[in-house]
């Protein structure tokens, strides 16, 4: 199955897309080829690019703060275990506190190294990394690839408090949601969503042996999905079938 996330808001866009670029680094930094060892760096400087959002650290301390005082709220509950509560609560507050400790935006402290900053101002210039405009970064790019691994994770590590802090609400979140399975009508598909609640994220899960690709589009009132196919030129049209997918609302 082939799942597809549709966020309803700005702050959970950001989430995403600093998601995205965190497992991307994930996957980059074990390899040993100093391509990806630079694609690894490029991604750095990306998620401090998404990051630099003057507001980001505030929203995720405030959604953090907001989880727990719900998590709080089923003490007592007969059917929530304590134990796996208090490890989550613990998880919150470990996360609060590391991300509270940093001063300053996401990557304040790579941004204060020169050498560093002097790699990012050209990786936006094409060919603008090349031996001959950064020899500091092209030997770099020779050390042994344990050196260069090292390296990449003390730079990762200043931004494991937000990295952590966003897996922890992302998860929370998609935890949320109640799978259903639901049908598109000639390729057409919309739900009204139910008044009092504020869904964040929809997600859906569909076969790829249907060879669909779902386009999404919702507010807080209705989500509508079309299906569409690729055709030999490239371009995406309209299914106009009948199929079934799977639909999950997280609020």
């Amino acid at each position: 199955m082939i799942l597809y996330e549709y966020p309803f808001n700005e702050r959970l866009r950001t989430y995403l897309r600093l998601e995205q670029l965190f497992r991307r680094l994930g996957e980059l930094i074990p390899r040993q080829h100093p391509l990806d060892h630079h694609y690894a760096l490029v991604t750095v400087f990306e998620i401090m690019d998404v990051a630099a959002r003057a507001d980001l650290k505030s929203d995720v301390l405030k959604d953090l703060e907001k989880q727990k005082h719900q998590l709080d709220g089923y003490r007592g509950n007969p059917s929530i275990s304590e134990a796996v509560l208090d490890g989550i609560i613990a998880q919150l507050d470990r996360c609060f506190a590391g991300l509270n400790a940093q001063t300053g935006k996401a990557g304040q402290a790579l941004a204060e190294n020169d050498w560093l900053m002097s790699i990012r101002s050209r990786v936006g210039i094409p060919g603008g990394t090349c031996g001959f405009d950064l020899p500091a970064y092209y030997a770099w790019q020779h050390h042994a690839p344990q050196k260069r691994q090292n390296d990449l994770e003390s730079w990762a590590t200043t931004l494991a408090p937000l990295a952590e802090s966003l897996y922890v609400l992302l998860k929370l979140l998609r935890d949320s949601g109640v799978p259903q399975k639901v049908a598109a009508d000639h390729g057409q598909f919309q739900q009204n969503l139910p008044q009092g609640r504020t869904f964040q994220l929809l997600r859906l899960r569909i076969d790829p042996s249907l060879d669909l690709v779902p386009e999404i589009s919702g507010n807080r009132l209705i989500v509508s999905v079309r299906l569409m196919r690729q055709h030999e030129d490239g371009k995406l049209h309209a299914a106009n079938e009948d199929a079934a997918f799977e639909l999950t609302l997280c609020a």
